[in-house]
């Protein structure tokens, strides 16, 4: 297996660099840690930039049987203002599509390894990586796709994150309940917080909300406890959850997570180390368009290895592509996350629901960057 290409992680973002690069006509290898598709924190809102990345690289995202998404409706309390969105969009699980892809990669040439942790990244020339039950690998590039979870060895020089807990919950809904949220992505603001509620590929709706741990602290750490209170306070999401059934045993939970940060590329930076996803770069999950930038990164990374540049070129332009609209989207979190903040951008909203569009256009990848070069033949 050694001198094969190395992707770590086969989420989406890997994935995606294995079918490019396996299209091309390179030997990848692609370890994951988990050994079936799992449910993934995400607000599954699968933009349309994230859509043409997937049909380029030959995926039907059609098959996938996303639930079309047009619409933003952002909520305040018991009022809500919605805007047409500037593309169409899909709900989709992470478990779907991720698996959906990894299929497509394998099926383009790459190899598969599930259920394989990598303990820890030698990043010398001639990168080695030690592997459970795959002993040690060498491999000439390292794609490293590991999500949220960094690697010994590897590790992001991440500005330390925010007292920010993500939840994330599937409900089976009512009939009228999911009628009013078909076509929609609806954006709930509250204090301490906010939350992301859309429709997915089976009629579900799949809840995510960040709080601060202060606010989790007052109800006692408590999900249930959490949740009662915002219902409580916020008569929109009561209304869409009025008789809902969970659909998880437990919600699916997170904390320490790094919004804003964009890799910076160091004279010491090994040259064929290339980071992907959230290995890259993290917008605050409200944009939603953390899936776009996985796949553009994806699409980045691949182009720059088969052109034969080192990994600092690709984080160069990536930065570039990128840096701006995260920068616009960490600055939209902190205007809209206090109170008062809160309650001017739901006026401002109300007045001019264009704002919605602008602010959607603001934070999206900018299509100069999706503009490829042309994808050059497999260097020798």
């Amino acid at each position: 297996m050694n001198g094969r290409v190395v992707i770590a992680g086969g989420g989406l973002a890997g994935a995606a660099a294995a079918a490019a690069l396996a299209r091309a006509g390179a030997e990848v290898l692609v370890i994951e840690r988990e050994r079936a598709p799992v449910h993934k924190i995400c607000g599954e809102f699968l933009s349309g930039e994230a859509a043409a990345y997937l049909a380029r690289l030959g995926l039907d995202v059609a098959a996938l049987g996303g639930e079309p998404i047009s619409r933003l409706r952002l909520v305040l309390g018991g009022r809500a203002v919605s805007a047409a969105l500037p593309f169409q969009g899909l709900g989709v699980t992470r478990r779907r599509l991720d698996q959906a892809l990894l299929d497509h990669a394998g099926a383009c040439g790459a190899d598969i390894r599930r259920g394989h942790a990598i303990r820890s990244i030698d990043p010398a020339p001639g990168i080695g990586l030690e592997v459970a039950g795959l002993g040690r690998l060498h491999a000439p590039a390292l794609f490293l796709a590991s999500g949220k979870h960094d690697l010994r060895g590897a590790r992001r020089d991440a500005a330390p994150p925010e007292e920010l807990v993500g939840f994330k919950m599937y409900f089976a809904i009512g009939p009228a309940a999911r009628a009013a949220l078909s076509g929609h992505v609806e954006v709930i603001l509250f204090e301490g917080g906010y939350a992301g509620l859309l429709l997915v590929e089976d009629g579900s709706a799949n809840l995510c909300l960040l709080v601060e741990r202060a606010r989790l602290r007052r109800v006692g750490g408590a999900w249930e406890a959490l949740l009662a209170e915002l219902l409580a306070e916020t008569p929109f999401l009561a209304a869409r959850l009025e008789g809902a059934a969970p659909l998880l045993e437990k919600p699916l939970a997170i904390s320490r997570i790094p919004y804003g940060f964009v890799h910076a590329p160091r004279a010491s930076d090994p040259a064929a180390i290339f980071r992907l996803g959230d290995q890259a770069a993290v917008i605050p999950s409200y944009a939603g368009d953390g899936m776009a930038i996985a796949l553009h990164s994806a699409a980045l990374a691949a182009d720059a290895w088969l052109r034969g540049e080192a990994a600092s070129t690709y984080h160069r332009r990536l930065r570039r592509d990128v840096g701006a609209q995260i920068g616009r989207a960490a600055m939209l979190y902190r205007l809209a996350h206090p109170p008062l903040g809160q309650r001017a951008l739901f006026g401002l909203a109300s007045i001019y629901p264009g704002a919605l569009q602008w602010a959607a256009r603001l934070t999206r990848v900018p299509e100069r960057a999706r503009l490829l070069r042309a994808a050059p033949s497999l260097p020798i």
